[in-house]
């Protein structure tokens, strides 16, 4: 049976982006490798009784206008709020606490600084007036520097919107592009505890120190979402990350959208230079029309495709294309909450938070340094380490009265020194993010009852993420925008006809987004209106 498109791969962008082809009129093939649609937006059950969002779980870039479109809260998701945005714990057994409110935060500081308290309301408006212009990007289709009159149309257009944010807002613009979070917030603030709450967003997914230039702009990535209509906010959705997929899913089935699971794609069909559709790893073969793949660009590039199909420069840049996010993540069962800075075991405001183990800039740059270290372990002595325990707000995921909790652990090498495999460090790693936990809630290791470790091989073997880059690309300056995956092809379509991206590895980048399955859509839906697919 042939298709009008296939596209390769369940995880939430490539829902959205069949869902959007559907609603066009389109019939439509989504193939996943795994058992469970979602990508890593997924809730599985690691324990008996124990559920998490296994990979990606925290919510709040989801566009809002994919929630609206697909239909998704009446298709069951439900986002609350996290009761404090972060809980950060300090070697002296204090801690900062930061949120829900800009109040509350400035309330707080004020015990570490009177001056730090004093700017942080300037800091925070300063990202916001950014966010918000960069907010406006995010569904947009980046222009090509060397395309034809209608990309310069859209460059003109760009330069007009940046001319509105005035000087001032443009030097932010150019520093938090160019510059590194740690000088920015060094800049800003004299305390540390701040300097790392804020500083923390810089090297999420990121293999990088937070003093590595461009990791302001990691920081600025994570503030354009919002949850329930508050602009940067995150939140927790109700089921796990999963309650997000399986909304998807339900559109997707609603607009009769073909979902196949342990469907996993060997390569890409070609006649001549189009896209024909697929062949899988058992041997079927499915044609389509078209063909949108959301997995990297290097999945797809590199080993979906024969060199041969490919411009020899082209097939270099994609080589080039970074990626590695020295992310290491574990879901815990535990039979009661940590107790943090000796404030208890009974549920509290900073057990629904971020809690961040990482409590200054110089200890994320000694984690990133020592599992940099060519002749080391390939993981950091001290990692960086946050914990979210969704059951807090979730009675869903555990068993009355005990816990899952969500480790997101940096940093640890993508690849091992010496020729070594994460297959033979799992449990080595495992035990030192423990021990870490520990040395801010001591008694936490006595309270785990299982845990599952995703290694950053874990991740690229599970899910599908080169390197085990949780963006699908390093979210560097030469791979944003118009750069993203490369200059020249960054509106979602490739070299080769018929065949486009929708993943990650395209503007805006990662995160739970929705956008680039979004945008693909709305260029393949262009495409096919004009018969270019012909």
């Amino acid at each position: 049976m042939a298709y009008d498109a296939i596209i390769i791969g369940g995880g939430h962008n490539g829902l959205t982006c069949a869902c959007y082809l559907a609603n066009a009129g389109l019939k439509v093939r989504v193939l996943e490798k795994r058992a469970i649609v979602g990508g890593a937006a997924v809730t599985e059950e690691f324990h008996p009784g124990f559920r998490n969002s296994v990979a990606s779980y925290t919510v709040s870039l989801l566009h809002p206008n994919v929630i609206q479109d697909l239909h998704l809260a009446e298709h069951g998701l439900r986002m609350v709020l996290r009761p404090m945005s972060n809980f950060l714990p300090l070697d002296n057994g204090d801690a900062l606490r930061v949120g829900p409110h800009l109040a509350d935060t400035v309330a707080d500081l004020k015990r570490f600084s009177a001056r730090d308290a004093a700017r942080l309301p300037d800091y925070y408006a300063m990202l916001d007036r950014l966010a918000d212009e960069l907010r406006q990007w995010v569904l947009r289709t980046p222009p090509d520097p060397n395309g034809g009159p209608r990309a310069m149309l859209d460059l003109f257009k760009a330069g007009r919107e940046l001319r509105k944010l005035g000087p001032a807002s443009q030097r932010d613009l150019l520093e938090l592009f160019g510059r590194s979070a740690g000088e920015v917030l060094d800049d800003w603030f004299e305390s540390e505890p701040i300097k790392a709450a804020l500083g923390f967003d810089s090297v999420v997914g990121a293999w990088a120190s937070p003093y590595a230039p461009g990791s302001a702009y990691v920081q600025l990535h994570h503030c354009f979402g919002e949850v329930n209509g508050r602009k940067g906010a995150w939140g927790h959705a109700i089921g796990g990350m999963g309650a997000i997929t399986q909304a998807m899913a339900k559109e997707a089935a609603r607009l009769r959208v073909e979902v196949s699971t342990e469907s996993p794609v060997a390569r890409v069909k070609l006649a001549g230079n189009k896209a024909i559709g697929v062949v899988l790893e058992n041997g079927d073969e499915l044609d389509a029309k078209l063909v949108a793949a959301n997995v990297g660009p290097k999945l797809l590039f590199l080993r979906m495709l024969e060199a041969a199909q490919l411009e020899p420069e082209f097939r270099t840049r994609i080589e080039r294309f970074k990626t590695g996010s020295g992310v290491l993540r574990m879901n815990v069962a535990l039979s009661e909450l940590p107790d943090f800075c000796g404030l208890g075991k009974q549920p509290q405001t900073h057990h629904g938070a971020g809690i961040i183990m990482a409590p200054s800039l110089a200890y994320m740059d000694r984690a990133w340094r020592d599992a940099s270290e060519t002749q080391g372990s390939g993981m950091s002595k001290q990692p960086i380490v946050e914990m979210l325990i969704p059951s807090t707000l979730d009675d869903t995921l555990a068993p009355k009265g005990q816990h899952v909790a969500s480790l997101f652990c940096q940093q640890f090498a993508p690849h091992l020194p010496a020729e070594r495999s994460w297959d033979d460090a799992r449990e080595a790693a495992a035990d030192l993010v423990i021990a870490t936990v520990e040395r801010y809630a001591p008694g936490f290791s006595k309270s785990v009852i299982a845990r599952q470790v995703l290694t950053p091989l874990d991740l690229e073997r599970t899910f599908g993420l080169t390197d085990g880059d949780i963006f699908h690309g390093r979210l560097s300056l030469e791979q944003l925008f118009s750069s993203r995956p490369v200059l020249g092809h960054a509106d979602y379509r490739t070299p080769l006809k018929g065949l486009y991206l929708c993943g990650a590895g395209t503007h805006p980048g990662g995160g739970v987004t929705g956008a680039p399955g979004h945008n693909a859509a709305r260029e393949i839906l262009r495409d096919w209106k004009a018969k270019k697919l012909a």
